[in-house]
């Protein structure tokens, strides 16, 4: 990932009604959610809803389908790892000891069923 793709990426997390969404999309899995799911499931109004949408699709980090008449959000799970792998790549420079532990938080987030990691 270029510096300049995880800047816009990590300024579009950088709200905290963006990153809600964002961490509720990667919860949902593959499939999504439709945007009025993701209204009710975090009680944002539709107009703002639609703004943070945009701004979140516009760094790579959702991606949308249709589905009938419903828009369908799902996370960018290979932007997602792109963001990680850069956050991470010169991590505490090889030392394990540090490093270790957020391999740990990784394998733990990544179990269960439907899990897109």
């Amino acid at each position: 990932m270029e510096t300049n793709s995880a800047v816009t990426a990590l300024s579009a997390l950088a709200h905290e009604g963006r990153l809600d969404i964002f961490r509720l999309l990667v919860r949902a899995g593959s499939d999504g959610m439709a945007a009025g799911d993701i209204a009710r499931a975090t009680g944002v109004l539709p107009n703002t809803l639609s703004s943070n949408l945009n701004i979140l699709n516009a760094a790579g980090l959702v991606v949308s389908r249709r589905n009938g008449r419903s828009i369908i959000y799902s996370a960018a799970y290979d932007q997602m790892r792109g963001l990680l792998a850069f956050l991470m790549e010169d991590c505490c420079a090889g030392n394990p000891l540090i490093c270790a532990p957020l391999a740990g938080v990784a394998s733990r987030s990544c179990v269960g069923e439907g899990s897109a990691c």
